[in-house]
């Protein structure tokens, strides 16, 4: 019953919140580099199309299929990638993989609202849903350069 509490606690207010208003949600028309991301334990998707101008996002659309703690961090991702280069959302997934496996400090901005997600730590199961948005951000940008080397 503990663990059930305990879960029931994670699933807080502002992670609801955050997951029912995630930002971006419409697939780009004509995308520099997109990417699709599974978490293999749950089977939460995250398909991220990106455009790039100058190195950096311009444009960003995300289509989330994944529990409220995946929701929650593709929020965060999506309120905050436009404008951002890899290097930035390198460290932004570099940090929150910290805090979530390591106890490591809270993401730093642009992505600190991801510290809603600091009590899931305890959830291991949840870690690779936590990260899909990072991920399949990640591999758009590979995507948009291989696309842009042909």
């Amino acid at each position: 019953m503990s663990a059930d509490i305990d879960l029931i606690k994670l699933y807080s207010t502002r992670i609801l919140g955050l997951a029912a208003d995630i930002p971006h949600r419409q697939r780009l028309e004509a995308p520099d580099g997109t990417a699709k991301r599974r978490s293999p334990l749950c089977g939460s998707t995250v398909t991220v199309d990106l455009v790039l101008t100058d190195g950096r996002i311009s444009d960003f659309g995300q289509d989330v299929k994944a529990c409220a703690l995946g929701q929650a961090a593709a929020a965060v991702v999506g309120a905050n990638v436009i404008g951002q280069d890899e290097a930035t959302v390198q460290k932004g997934r570099d940090q929150l993989h910290a805090m979530l496996k390591e106890g490591g400090a809270v993401p730093e901005a642009p992505f600190d609202g991801l510290e809603v997600l600091a009590p899931a730590a305890e959830y291991k199961n949840r870690h690779a849903s936590i990260l899909l948005a990072f991920d399949a951000t990640l591999d758009a940008f590979a995507a948009a350069r291989t696309a842009q080397a042909r």
